[in-house]
C-alpha cells in the first residue's frame, strides 16, 4: 500500500528532531597535486565549520561512505574523483512554524512555493527543516532536485525535477537564461529621487569579511530592473525583474537606489545576528516563474499566491 502524504509526513517530522538528515549529503573529492591528503585533513578543510573533531568522530563511527555504501576511516587512500556520503547533523532543530505549497507537478518538474524562514536546502543550522525534504517527504519522491536557489528569508516559487533524465533539459533554461522571474519587495523609498524604474547593473563579489555581497569595480556580472508600482508613506511596493542570478543581487541592488527592503537584516548595513522574529519576514517574494517547456515547446506561467502587506 503506498504511503499517504501524511504518514510521509510524520515520518519526516519524527526524523527532525533526531537532529540528523535524512537524506545524505555529497562530496566529491578534486584532483590535487602530490602528495594527496589523508580525508580528515581534506574534510577539515573543506567543511572548516563542522570542526576536526566532529569528522574525525564521524570517519572512527564508520559515518562516512563511498557511493557504493563501502565505508572510509582515517586509514582511507584520498582518491581523486571518489565520492563520500555523510549524514549532517545538529544537536536540536526548531520546527519551521510555516507550510510550502506545491503549485504544479507533472513528470517532469513540480513547482513549490515556499514560506519565509524555510531554506530550500540543508544549511547550517537546518538539516532536515527545509523545503528539498518536505516535498521529498510529501511526494515521495526521493529523486526530487531544486533547480535554483532563493534566499531562507526570501518566500515566493522555487522549480524542482523530478525526473534525472529530464533534468538537465530545465536546468539548461537557468544556464541560457531562459526563464523569466519576477519578484515583488516592500521597502522604503529612495530618497531625493522622483524616479519610478532602474536598470541596476554592478558587479557584485563576496566581502571577504562578512557574510554580504558587495558591490566592485570590473566587469558588469549582475543586472536588475527595479519598478516602483504603488507608495504609502514612506514605503513603497517595488516590481524587481532580475536578469542575472547572482547571491543576494536583489537586496543588494536595492540598497544601491538608496532603498531598503523592509526586515533586511543584511543590507544596506549588517546587524548582529539575533534570535529569528517570525513576526518580521523580510518583505521579498519571488512572485512568478515563466518559461517554456524544453519537451513540448509550450509557455509555462506560474504565480504565487502569496502577497506581500505593508503592515510589519
Amino acid at each position: 500500500m503506498t504511503d499517504s502524504v501524511t504518514e510521509r509526513r510524520d515520518r519526516h517530522e519524527r526524523c527532525d528532531r533526531s537532529g540528523r538528515a535524512r537524506y545524505p549529503s555529497r562530496v566529491t573529492l578534486p584532483d590535487c597535486p602530490d602528495p594527496k591528503p589523508a580525508l580528515l585533513d581534506y574534510l577539515d578543510t573543506r567543511f572548516p565549520n563542522v570542526g576536526r573533531e566532529k569528522w574525525r568522530s564521524r570517519l572512527l563511527q564508520n559515518l562516512v561512505s563511498e557511493s557504493n555504501g563501502q565505508a572510509v576511516n582515517l586509514e582511507t587512500v584520498y582518491r581523486p574523483g571518489m565520492e563520500l556520503l555523510y549524514y549532517r547533523e545538529v544537536t536540536s532543530e526548531e520546527k519551521i512554524p510555516f507550510r510550502e505549497k506545491i503549485i504544479f507537478e507533472n513528470q517532469h518538474i513540480l513547482v513549490a512555493c515556499k514560506p519565509h524562514f524555510l531554506p530550500v536546502t540543508p544549511g547550517g543550522k537546518y538539516v532536515n527543516e527545509c523545503l528539498l525534504y518536505r516535498l521529498r517527504a510529501a511526494t515521495g519522491n526521493d529523486e526530487l532536485m531544486p533547480l535554483h536557489r532563493l534566499d531562507r528569508v526570501t518566500a515566493g516559487l522555487v522549480l524542482f525535477s523530478v525526473n534525472p533524465e529530464t533534468r538537465s533539459l530545465y536546468a539548461d533554461l537557468f544556464n541560457s537564461r531562459s526563464i523569466f522571474k519576477e519578484y515583488e519587495a516592500i521597502g522604503h523609498l529612495p530618497s531625493g529621487t522622483d524616479r519610478t524604474d532602474w536598470l541596476v547593473e554592478s558587479r557584485i563579489k563576496p566581502d571577504k569579511q562578512s557574510p554580504v555581497m558587495v558591490n566592485v569595480a570590473g566587469a558588469i556580472n549582475a543586472r536588475t530592473r527595479i519598478r516602483l508600482i504603488e507608495t504609502r508613506g514612506d514605503l513603497a511596493r517595488f516590481e524587481l525583474e532580475p536578469l542575472t542570478g547572482k547571491t543576494h543581487q536583489l537586496r543588494l541592488h536595492m540598497a544601491s537606489i538608496g532603498s531598503q527592503i523592509v526586515n533586511d537584516r543584511m543590507y544596506p548595513v549588517l546587524l548582529k545576528e539575533s534570535p529569528v522574529n517570525y513576526a518580521h519576514p523580510l518583505k521579498l517574494l519571488a512572485k512568478s516563474l515563466s518559461f517554456e517547456d524544453p519537451i513540448n515547446g509550450k509557455r509555462l506561467l506560474f504565480n504565487s499566491e502569496r502577497s506581500l502587506t505593508f503592515e510589519e
